[in-house]
């Protein structure tokens, strides 16, 4: 994009434009075509997502974090673990339902492995069940993007003891998913599936793109710890 172009009025309309995509398939080519310029777009949104997330999960994770096997779920171009790697973690894996966007991550050198995979119709269970130190979901969870459902296969795929991280809006579009998701936070930890480690409310999330916020939009990021499952237990599953 050129510089005359890379405005917040441009962005916000791009912004915008990602959620009247009313299928998979319409999302998805979206995404395609916004990973030339989805880093630069966002910087102008001053998206803190991020950084904010690597932060809360380096203040809980206490594992060696040069051994951790971390999975970027909605991975995007890779901002979420060029964050995590300031922090000291090394290894991991990235999925997206976007290859564009996944050429992008590729091209950061960051991860060991990347899938293509769309979240809420593809299995990650079946793929890796038990098998991550830390998983993250950021920017994904939220209308129009993606189920509530996955979270459970958040869950699912990570290793008894291991933290999920996950973040989602709380402007006006997005309270009833976000309402509806600490609902299933909590019914989750109800079953002893895991247990919440923090909940962070950030005020300035990123610069507001509807007509009805002017300012910054707020938002938060969850900390969970998957229990230890016991010999002959049977997890949930999505």
């Amino acid at each position: 994009m050129s510089a005359d172009r890379n405005t917040f009025e441009n962005v916000k309309a791009v912004i915008l434009s990602a959620h009247k995509g009313a299928t998979t398939k319409e999302k998805v080519s979206f995404y395609n075509t916004w990973a030339d310029n989805y880093d630069q777009d966002v910087a102008v949104l001053d998206y803190r997502a991020p950084r904010l997330a690597a932060d809360r999960i380096s203040s809980c994770f206490s594992g060696v974090r040069e051994e951790a096997t971390v999975l970027d779920v909605a991975c995007g171009t890779g901002l979420v673990a060029k964050q995590m790697k300031k922090h000291g973690f090394r290894h991991f894996v990235g999925v997206d339902g976007s290859e564009a966007m996944l050429e992008k991550a590729r091209e950061s050198g960051l991860y060991q492995e990347l899938k293509q995979s769309m979240l809420g119709e593809d299995s990650l269970s079946e793929v890796w069940a038990g098998s991550f130190d830390v998983v993250l979901i950021v920017g994904a969870l939220s209308v129009g993007q993606v189920s509530i459902n996955v979270i459970r296969e958040l869950c699912n795929v990570t290793k008894s003891g291991g933290c999920v991280c996950m973040t989602t809006r709380s402007n006006h579009d997005n309270l009833e998913y976000k309402a509806a998701l600490e609902h299933e936070l909590k019914q989750m930890e109800e079953e002893g599936l895991w247990t919440c480690l923090e909940v962070t409310e950030v005020q300035d999330w990123e610069r507001a793109v509807t007509e009805q916020e002017d300012g910054y939009i707020s938002g938060a990021v969850y900390i969970y710890k998957k229990l230890l499952t016991l010999p002959g237990s049977r997890q949930n599953t999505v």
